[in-house]
């Protein structure tokens, strides 16, 4: 299985949650919000060989990064990951838009052409983002939670980048409809957790079996199907990246 987008550090017992991760063989990417989020969170991926440590520089902290960008650039050549960064234009977010187009266009620059995968953040500035990865050459990129118009999915998908799935949008009329119009060969899967639920339960990494089973019914295959698809999915993404 695969959680391609789960901020581990973000529980309230977050070893204990990589560890069940862990144990039930679930390959995680810990997205953090902030460098200073990422340097906190080595001990979650110590010691553990299916969990990815992503360096993030979250839309909604935009008020921190001006501290922050620096030690953004000097860690950014010892991941192959990063995430969570992006756009949010949405009510919360739209006062600092500007300092958040000045730090997408930052980490943009930052990342040149190297091979990374990149988790994105682009709630109500979907189009925005499109535009900017295109400009910066950045492809593929993948779009995690999309929940924008299906016009700009398309820009999206015909630019080369692909998105993840997680069990708040396999529950939601929208979400349903976006993964209809996501081709099989730029799906993966996710939690956002602890920000998705479950009933009163907080997701964890394992609980992505659940978008692998409606994926599957959505496509007409088996979970294990869809899982193979997945997983092909991503090695096509990460093939380029150092190991």
């Amino acid at each position: 299985m695969l959680d391609t987008h789960c901020h581990v550090d973000l529980y309230k017992q977050p070893s204990a949650v990589a560890d069940r991760a862990e144990r039930a063989g679930v390959f995680t990417i810990l997205v953090t919000n902030l460098p200073s989020a990422y340097e906190r969170s080595r001990p979650y991926v110590a010691q553990r060989r299916r969990i990815r440590l992503a360096l993030g520089l979250h839309p909604l902290l935009a008020d921190q990064h001006a501290r922050e960008r620096e030690r953004f650039r000097v860690l950014l050549p010892e991941t192959s990951f990063v995430g969570e960064v992006g756009l949010d234009f949405s009510r919360e977010g739209k006062p600092t838009a500007n300092i958040q187009i000045e730090s997408f266009e930052f980490v943009l620059q930052a990342l040149g052409a190297a091979p990374k995968f990149v988790s994105i953040h682009s709630r109500r500035a979907e189009a925005h983002v499109v535009e900017l990865l295109k400009s910066a050459h950045r492809s593929p990129a993948v779009f995690h939670w999309y929940s924008g118009p299906l016009r700009v999915l398309e820009q999206a998908l015909g630019e080369g980048h692909y998105f993840s799935v997680n069990p708040a949008m396999i529950h939601s009329d929208n979400g349903r409809k976006i993964i209809a119009a996501i081709p099989q060969e730029r799906v993966l899967t996710e939690t956002d957790g602890p920000f998705v639920t479950i009933g009163d339960r907080e997701v964890e990494p394992p609980d992505v079996a659940q978008v692998e089973e409606a994926l599957a019914r959505t496509w007409g295959v088996s979970p294990l199907q869809a899982r193979s698809i997945i997983a092909k999915n991503f090695q096509t993404i990460v093939q380029p990246l150092k190991p």
